[in-house]
């Protein structure tokens, strides 16, 4: 869930970077007294993410600016829509303005993205899911962005459940474990509540993963065969994910060999900011 406090931490660390000491173009041309109204309109098709980030950037900029949204987060927008009316001091508005872009267009972007890997497994079991190929130090605003736009997303972070991959692996066979005695040796350690995934390269490493009584087995750049080898290995034993570099041409081939979950890291570290503008008039 996105909180207040995470929009604020991320808004305001923004505004610092782009006008640490003020906004000289602003506080030389533009006059206190002046006011200003805006509109951010739609120059394509889209799926909304970000209002209240959106938002943020010029209510903490100046509390006295308002701004209005027309369509909430999740909603589908079409090109010339008018999504948000802005209104307050001018300074504040033009301040604020690239910053409250930036993140909105960033947050529509993915949503949009998103919305099209959804559209595209429609009617299979698959859940779309994003990763942690985000953005340093706004993890938090991009997932929420995978969820406006119909998908879900993976573990926070490292610390919010075990994800077992070839490295690690790699790491216990040098200790001379096999890979169902080094699982079961983890999940001894591990609360009840908390899941284990494990990375597989290949069927024949299937069986031993599931001997150790997984959670979810990650079937990783597996072919659409081997995909539909996996699923009926597998037999409902754990949850299956297919990953590995899934286009969404491909994505639906994908979906109907049968897995529970696709994760795509293209929801965040590959969706282009979707073009909105904001249209300024100053009086």
């Amino acid at each position: 869930m996105l909180t207040a406090a995470t929009v604020t931490s991320a808004v305001t660390a923004a505004l610092a970077e782009d006008a640490p000491w003020g906004d000289l173009t602003c506080e030389t041309f533009v006059p206190p007294s002046a006011t200003a109204s805006a509109q951010l309109r739609a120059r394509t098709d889209g799926v909304l993410a970000g209002a209240e980030v959106f938002t943020a950037a010029f209510t903490l900029t100046d509390p006295h600016v308002s701004v209005v949204f027309s369509v909430h987060d999740g909603a589908r927008f079409s090109s010339g829509d008018v999504l948000a009316e802005v209104s307050g001091p001018a300074q504040a508005v033009l301040r604020a303005e690239r910053i409250g872009l930036n993140f909105v267009q960033r947050m529509s972007g993915i949503a949009t993205l998103t919305s099209r890997y959804v559209a595209e497994v429609a009617g299979t079991k698959a859940r779309i899911v994003d990763t942690r190929k985000t953005t340093p130090g706004l993890r938090a605003l991009e997932r929420h962005a995978v969820r406006s736009g119909g998908g879900h997303n993976h573990r926070f972070s490292l610390s919010d459940a075990v994800m077992v991959k070839d490295n690690h692996l790699a790491v216990a066979a040098a200790q001379g474990l096999g890979v169902t005695e080094a699982l079961q040796a983890a999940r001894e350690r591990l609360g009840h509540t908390t899941h284990l995934e494990v990375e597989v390269d290949t069927l024949e490493q299937i069986e031993p993963v599931l001997a150790a009584g997984v959670d979810t087995i990650m079937l990783d750049n597996f072919s659409l065969a081997d995909l539909r080898a996996g699923v009926q290995q597998v037999a409902g034993r754990a949850i299956v994910e297919a990953s590995g570099t899934i286009r969404l041409e491909a994505v639906r081939a994908v979906a109907e060999t049968g897995v529970d979950v696709i994760s795509v890291g293209a929801l965040t570290h590959s969706a282009p900011a979707l073009d909105l503008g904001l249209d300024v008039a100053v009086t």
